[in-house]
């Protein structure tokens, strides 16, 4: 079979094995004694929202609004869909997050409050908290996203600015039986890191927020600044933390994740009578080291059949050339080409499970043995489309792109290296 029709065959397991459809109904509760809210926010949630209606019973109360990324959004007859910005956020989601937050202020201890978390959802229901425009918002959100900080450290910010996230929305709903349904997008998958965790404790506070915007060196806004240093002093309550009275009846409960998706795609291999290896689900740091790593370890194998190196995770990019276009699965492979040059017949594709890479309209590439030589051949300098964060037009010109469309799922990247 033809390697990178291999390859993409492999993607499409891993992202069918996301799909709402066929992971979320099993975990449908029954309906309360009174009225059922859906509220939620991420990349996944206009389909996460199909899968709650089109098993939900007909005569039961249901009602509820999420936000999803634009050009996101699904028909649905009883849940609102609205489409908002990510990864900056704007008016819409905003809008849309003080509706949530206004909704289940009203539940009673008779209804339930479901909630559907999917990755994304910082940015998508990111309401800022009072003296914090929205424009300063977006503006600290773009200067972490540029700096290469862990999702971790850059929700850790978030959580304080913004007035659905860190545990809020289940405090605004405290009263009622709550339950999230989640897909993971982040390593470890702990539910107070995706979406920066509407319905879960928060352990990270004022001085967090404030340390993390020094370690990476950003300028905020002094009204941010100034915020925070309240926060800090007592004179803004913080976020709820682990046992807080409005947790008592939450459960967060993750439904998807990046190992699934792994184990479909070791499967499709399979069928194939390929040999795959799992190298880890976790894989973080920074994308350039990643590839070098990985190259290195394709070099040191020795074998005369076929193998497949899979992973997932989340790398990052410290985005040196704003103007560039590519996101951190094309630079992955861009680099990955470079750091192995012509040691091994070597096929690889990198790509996000939500089908968009970064902010481009791709969800990542494939490199094949012969990637260099016909970048060469189109005069085409692929180190230097790495150093200028250009891997979207270095991919573009050779015809190796992957684009699928928005998936409506999102565990995290996939990545396969195939040894030929």
């Amino acid at each position: 079979m033809n390697p990178r029709q291999l390859l993409l065959d492999s993607f499409h397991a891993a992202v069918a094995a996301a799909d709402p459809a066929r992971i979320l109904p099993a975990h449908l509760p029954k309906p309360p004694r009174g009225r059922t809210l859906v509220v939620g926010g991420g990349k996944a949630a206009a389909s996460m929202a199909a899968a709650v209606e089109a098993h939900w019973p007909v005569h039961a109360p249901l009602s509820g609004l999420v936000v999803t990324r634009y050009q996101h959004g699904l028909p649905t007859r009883r849940i609102e869909v609205v489409e908002a910005s990510h990864p900056l956020p704007d008016g819409r989601g905003e809008a849309a997050a003080l509706r949530m937050l206004d909704m289940s202020n009203q539940l009673g201890p008779d209804d339930l409050l479901l909630v559907l978390i999917s990755g994304g959802g910082s940015s998508l229901l990111a309401a800022p908290v009072d003296g914090v425009t929205l424009k300063e918002l977006r503006h600290v959100t773009k200067s972490l996203l540029h700096s290469g900080a862990a999702i971790a450290d850059i929700n850790a910010v978030r959580k304080h600015l913004t007035r659905a996230s860190g545990g809020r929305l289940a405090q605004a709903a405290d009263g009622a039986r709550i339950l999230a349904l989640i897909i993971s997008d982040v390593i470890g998958d702990n539910p107070t890191h995706i979406a920066s965790g509407p319905c879960a404790p928060d352990p990270t506070t004022y001085q967090d927020a404030l340390d993390c915007l020094a370690r990476c060196r950003i300028d905020a806004p002094e009204s941010i600044r100034q915020y925070l240093l309240r926060g800090v002093s007592g004179g803004i309550e913080d976020t709820p933390k682990p046992g807080d009275a409005c947790f008592a009846h939450v459960e967060n409960r993750v439904i998807g994740n990046a190992h699934i998706c792994l184990e479909a795609a070791a499967a499709c291999f399979a069928q194939h009578g390929i040999q795959t290896i799992i190298l880890s689900e976790q894989v973080s740091g920074d994308t350039y080291d990643v590839a070098q790593t990985h190259a290195a370890l394709v070099r040191s194998i020795s074998t005369d059949h076929r193998l497949a190196l899979i992973s997932g995770g989340e790398t990052t990019v410290n985005v040196r050339y704003p103007d560039g276009r590519g996101g951190r699965n094309s630079a992955y492979l861009l680099a990955l080409a470079i750091s192995l040059g012509d040691a091994k017949p070597v096929w690889a594709l990198a790509c996000d499970t939500d089908g968009i890479d970064g902010s481009e309209d791709n969800a990542g590439a494939t490199i094949s043995p012969d990637t260099l030589e016909r970048a060469q051949t189109l005069g085409l300098d692929a180190t230097k489309a790495l150093l200028f964060n250009n891997s979207y037009g270095f991919f573009a010109a050779l015809g190796d792109l992957v684009i699928t469309g928005p998936t409506r799922t999102n565990v995290n990247d996939y990545r396969v290296m195939l040894i030929n």
